[in-house]
């Protein structure tokens, strides 16, 4: 994972994309955070599982931000936050569809035994664990809310 993401970058140094270039170092600077914060409590790097966990916030931290500024009337800094969006998602793996994500929660309900919404953290946890990156767990949170009422 790392590769593809220095690939990446180096390519779009290469082609001058400025907005690529920026947002790849995000992503590189990201990792490196994490790598040092792991060092410190003497874990290993980070694993690609990580990775995709980091790129997960960090699409998410850019939805938040651009629904501010369109909510804030600056669709210009909105659009840019949606293209960093773009560039991240490209390094995630497909995401989940919803008939499938409802299936797979009913599934892992029935796996773990849940019966009520206290249960909840335990199904998401497996979710979690399994899907890394594949699945937008505010709306897994939200079936499973369902599933479990």
């Amino acid at each position: 994972m790392r590769d593809t993401i220095a690939q990446a970058l180096r390519d779009a140094q290469k082609s001058q994309d400025r907005i690529r270039v920026a947002t790849l170092r995000l992503i590189t600077a990201a990792i490196q955070d994490r790598d040092i914060a792991n060092r410190g409590v003497g874990k290993e790097r980070v694993s690609d599982d990580e990775i995709l966990q980091i790129l997960t916030k960090m699409v998410k931290q850019r939805e938040e931000s651009a629904k501010a500024f369109a909510d804030g009337g600056r669709p210009e800094l909105a659009a840019a936050e949606r293209a960093e969006i773009e560039i991240v998602k490209e390094f995630l793996p497909r995401q989940i569809g919803e008939d499938e994500l409802r299936r797979i929660c009913a599934d892992v309900i029935a796996e773990t035994g849940a019966a009520s919404l206290r249960d909840m953290g335990a199904v998401m946890a497996v979710l979690k664990e399994r899907y890394p990156g594949r699945v937008d767990f505010s709306r897994a949170s939200a079936f499973v809310k369902e599933l479990l009422a």
